[in-house]
């Protein structure tokens, strides 16, 4: 049996949990997000707890009651705590603003960049180096944090570029060139 999937999920008081047919619902203070469950897999809500169970013993059975409970485990802390990633921008010249809702960046490009945070996702500029993206959806907040990355991503000679704070960036030497 699956190890993620045996565990139970606590509720917290301020989130409220609605399974109707193959349809789960989880609301909180930082907002609604909603999943369509698989055939595979069914969730009940028991004593404050939400507890994921499969139909069979199949292996892509297996395999989604521990995905299941993951994304259900997700949801309740996103919906409870949010999820946040930041990145930082490495680089002369290079920089982040907001106007607006918008961020724009400016990346060495001849063009500056704008970006439009999705629905539920904000996007905070601490500086003009630092860049905040907070939301209840895991996934939107990792894949807008890797779209802006992708805009200009770390190179290995000098460093420069877009990254995730605390990313290491593996340096590579330049040229060696001879000198005679």
């Amino acid at each position: 049996m699956s190890r993620i999937g045996r565990k139970s999920i606590p509720l917290s008081k301020n989130v409220q949990v609605s399974v109707e047919g193959r349809h789960v619902k989880v609301k909180g203070p930082k907002g609604e997000l909603s999943m369509d469950l698989l055939p595979c897999v069914d969730v009940s809500l028991e004593e404050g707890q939400i507890v994921v169970t499969r139909k069979d013993d199949e292996i892509k059975s297996r395999a989604f009651h521990g995905m299941t409970r993951a994304l259900l485990n997700n949801m309740v802390v996103g919906v409870s705590e949010g999820f946040q990633r930041q990145l930082e921008i490495v680089g002369v010249g290079y920089r982040a603003q907001m106007q607006g809702k918008t961020l724009v960046l400016n990346l060495g490009y001849s063009h500056p960049i704008q970006v439009e945070p999705p629905a539920g996702i904000e996007i905070q500029t601490d500086g003009p180096t630092k860049i905040l993206i907070k939301g209840a959806d895991k996934q939107a907040v990792g894949q807008l944090a890797a779209n802006i990355r992708g805009f200009r991503p770390p190179e290995p000679y000098k460093g420069k570029g877009i990254r995730y704070a605390g990313e290491f960036i593996i340096r590579k030497a330049g040229k060696a060139g001879s000198k005679k």
